[in-house]
């Protein structure tokens, strides 16, 4: 590939190193998540963190939204929200004597949609219309999202009583579902350490229009044939898995072929290896492959240790490109 007079991959990398470990003092074992975040920004694409309350998530994505000097929003979903709460209503301006659009939440360069399973299907309808068309519709008009756009949304796998699951179509939307963990004793010393450090000058290295520019470059980072068909197989070996009831989608396909080509850009690299590819399995199939149940059985009902495990299975079946 020729030289890229756009993006010095080589500085990108080094610069969202520093941002990972910038925001890895304050949010501490953060990097990697940081990583999946920084991927689906890139490859225009959204984040679902799953996990129990407490575990930073609001904290993560302010600290992403200002280290990327990116306007933050969050929305705490209720069930009794409408869906004029997150888009926006038209209200009536005494002043101008007419009728105008007022603004929701959703109109941020990052939004946090805290607890989206506690919302009913018509309010994560607004959304996803949000996610899929970067525009909403308001009384017969549409308004244009700011870009870059990025949903990082959170729920609760545990506490169920009163939620909404998502539907299968608005978890597609997702490109990352990452399932945070309790942290190590260690991580959990750092935590508390970390409480009172002082918020660290920015570095304006990359913010939104930086951001745009390189989602252009990410469709140059080369990916060989034999690297799309490894994509390729791998996606259709979830179809044909004897554990695995429903396979990923064509259209699971084209978003991991753009997410390794972020990667790769990120890695510093202007090509696609193999272990770009392995590097975002889990957690770009985790919510988009359907077990059998008899795989849970085998399994002793663990549902995401067994998702892991039929995922690892999928990959081991399918020939690495040399």
């Amino acid at each position: 590939m020729t030289e890229n007079e756009f993006v010095d991959v080589g500085e990108l990398r080094n610069t969202v190193r520093r941002i990972e470990t910038a925001i890895g003092k304050r949010v501490i074992g953060s990097e990697k998540i940081v990583r999946f975040m920084f991927i689906a920004l890139l490859s225009n694409n959204h984040v679902l963190l799953e996990g129990v309350p407490g575990l930073a998530k609001t904290m993560l994505a302010s600290e992403f939204s200002r280290n990327l000097c990116m306007d933050f929003k969050r929305i705490q979903f209720t069930p009794d929200m409408l869906p004029s709460d997150v888009t926006g209503t038209m209200v009536f301006n005494l002043e101008a004597k007419k009728i105008e659009f007022r603004r929701g939440p959703i109109f941020a360069n990052v939004l946090l949609a805290d607890e989206i399973n506690r919302t009913p299907a018509k309010v994560q309808s607004a959304l996803l219309e949000g996610m899929e068309e970067k525009k909403v519709s308001v009384g017969g008009e549409d308004y244009n999202l700011p870009e870059p756009f990025l949903v990082i949304a959170t729920q609760n796998p545990i506490e169920q009583e009163g939620t909404f699951p998502l539907a299968e179509a608005l978890m597609d939307r997702f490109l990352f579902r990452y399932i945070l963990t309790y942290p190590s004793r260690e991580e959990e010393l750092g935590i508390l350490k970390s409480l009172s450090l002082p918020e660290e000058e920015l570095q304006n290295d990359i913010d939104s229009n930086r951001i745009l520019s390189l989602r252009k470059e990410v469709s140059n980072i080369y990916a060989s044939d034999e690297i799309i068909a490894y994509i390729v197989d791998i996606i259709r070996t979830t179809r044909t898995n004897d554990l695995i009831l429903v396979g990923a989608s064509p259209r699971t396909t084209a978003k991991y072929l753009m997410a390794a080509k972020a990667n790769a850009m990120l890695n510093g690299r202007e090509y696609v290896i193999p272990e770009d590819v392995r590097f975002l399995a889990h957690e770009l199939l985790n919510h988009r492959i359907i077990l059998r149940p008899e795989a849970l059985l085998e399994n002793g009902g663990d549902a995401m240790s067994t998702v892991n495990r039929v995922i690892d299975r999928v990959i081991s079946q399918v020939a690495t490109p040399k």
